[in-house]
């Protein structure tokens, strides 16, 4: 199975035998490896990989305090000396917890729980769900609060977070707007590079920009054309 994944982990020995591990005995793709969990952040924030694995004591910052600050869909195989912090790691999107050292045959079971893991979980749309009953959860601190889809006025974009708008308050999340967008249909659309809307809660259209409660939104010349075509079909 063709998944990729990268390695966190301050012990130089420990990355070689993971990386042996995965090159011999599956298909992934090993995008990168780090000492650094500081370094694997910076390079999350720019980069998708299906899961990682994931070294728990480690200095400055550790394992367990890195899950915390990535996206809670972030899927995760910890990696550790230490079976006490097994508990724990499942507060995460943990697949498997892997005891050091690692043998062969230790390995081979957690690619037969990894493996598997993502053949069940191919991705679904956020609107699979019956329609206006459709919600999801978003990951407020150590929270996660349940959001209706059609209570959703609009997506801002901000960098590597997106601002969720309802009528009743914004959240920041931290996805990108391209995941966003090919997580989600009608109603919802791509306007401009920074918004994705849901053109229900669509109040007004004047010149190149578009009225949802008291937020003008800009419509830029890449969505016009398709924005454009959904509106017509209603005009009366």
């Amino acid at each position: 199975m063709n998944l990729s994944c990268i390695i966190i982990d301050d012990e130089p020995h420990a990355v070689d035998l993971l990386e042996l591990l995965i090159k011999q005995s599956t298909s992934w793709n090993l995008k990168a490896k780090f000492y650094d969990a500081l370094e694997a952040l910076a390079f999350l924030k720019k980069n998708q990989v299906d899961f990682i694995f994931l070294d728990i004591n480690m200095p400055h910052l550790t394992g367990m305090e890195l899950a915390a600050l990535l996206p809670p869909q972030t899927k995760i195989v910890f990696t550790t000396a230490y079976s006490e912090y097994g508990a724990e790691s499942y507060a995460f999107g943990t697949i498997d917890y892997l005891l050091k050292p690692i043998t062969l045959k230790r390995f081979l079971s957690s690619v037969q729980k990894i493996e598997p893991y993502f053949l069940k979980n191919e991705p679904e749309t956020l609107l699979d769900s019956e329609p206006g009953n459709a919600y999801f959860f978003v990951k407020s601190g150590k929270i996660l609060r349940k959001i209706l889809l059609k209570d959703i006025m609009y997506f801002e974009g901000e960098k590597d977070y997106a601002r969720l708008v309802t009528s009743q308050e914004q959240l920041l999340i931290y996805r990108r707007m391209k995941d966003i967008e090919e997580q989600l249909k009608p109603p919802f659309m791509r306007v401009h590079n920074s918004y994705i809307i849901n053109y229900d809660h669509l109040i007004k259209i004047e010149d190149n920009h578009i009225y949802i409660a008291d937020k003008r939104i800009p419509v830029s010349e890449k969505f016009r054309s398709g924005f454009m075509e959904i509106i017509n079909k209603k005009k009366f």
